[in-house]
């Protein structure tokens, strides 16, 4: 992660890949109708289309291809408001697809940054303050506090304290279960899954007091067995990076993100989000 050009690149290759596949098998790990017992849900008739998107890092200039300028950033703020979109927060759309709640508002967008890189507080909370916009954050907890890039636990509690950002978990130390897979033996492998996905949600209540069942999925990886032992970890909700809408019968442990570049702007950023309304 240190090599931020060369790391940017790999990664971007690798979640095309993710997204490719996850294209071509048509869905298959979207679970809609008949699904595991974990992700049993009562498919609804609405036509709900909710836009989950995905920023890393920001600053005044495009470093690498995970940066998005601030200024870019304020356009996309800007064209949500000035569009008609409601931003609102995760938990409203997890809430309405546990059949816990009220749906969106149409042509909602929800927000969420991953890594928890430091640019989160200096670039982007003022203008989450601004435009008064709700942010669910994945981070994992093994940088905080101790990577260059990262922001501190000092600065995650202060970000808590805003009501604007929903700290949650990015798994321990954000591997590539890919890799991890064909690199340990199988009772190894599965002892690694379930570190990563219990420890965020031990340190993160220890450090921030705040109770951990959302998951961001890293690198967007993720498959039959990963999702059923995240559902059985205590997370009722992870998303991806699968590039299309959420709709009401996408599964809970798999709900699909736009990932955000700097180039998302104009028509590039409206085919993002929601469709408008016949």
């Amino acid at each position: 992660m240190n090599s931020r050009s060369s790391h940017a690149a790999s990664w971007l290759a690798l979640v095309a890949s993710v997204a490719l596949v996850a294209a071509s098998s048509n869905g298959s790990l979207a679970l809609a109708g008949a699904g595991p017992a974990w992700d049993q849900r009562d498919a609804r008739p609405d036509p709900l289309a909710v836009s989950i998107l995905v920023y890393h890092r920001f600053g005044p200039v495009v470093s690498d291809s995970m940066t998005i300028r601030t200024s870019t950033f304020r356009g996309q703020l800007q064209y949500l408001k000035d569009h008609g979109y409601r931003t609102v927060p995760f938990r409203v759309l997890v809430a309405y697809l546990l059949h816990q709640g009220p749906p969106p508002p149409p042509r909602s967008v929800v927000i969420t940054a991953d890594d928890g890189h430091g640019s989160v507080m200096t670039d982007m909370l003022p203008l989450v303050r601004e435009y008064g916009v709700p942010v669910t954050l994945f981070i994992y907890p093994s940088a905080i506090s101790n990577a260059s890039y990262a922001m501190t636990w000092e600065q995650l509690q202060t970000l808590t304290r805003t009501g604007l950002f929903d700290v949650q978990s990015h798994t321990y130390w954000h591997p590539n279960f890919k890799v991890e897979k064909r690199r340990l033996a199988p009772a190894a492998y599965h002892k690694l899954i379930l570190t990563q996905l219990m420890r965020p949600r031990s340190v993160l209540k220890q450090k921030l007091g705040v109770d951990v069942d959302l998951l961001a999925w890293p690198f967007g990886i993720y498959d039959e067995e990963l999702l059923r032992l995240a559902a059985q970890s205590g997370y009722v909700a992870g998303v991806t990076l699968d590039a299309r809408v959420v709709t009401a019968s996408t599964s809970m442990m798999a709900l699909p993100r736009f990932l955000v570049t700097d180039a998302a702007s104009g028509k590039r950023f409206a085919a993002m989000l929601p469709p408008q309304s016949p």
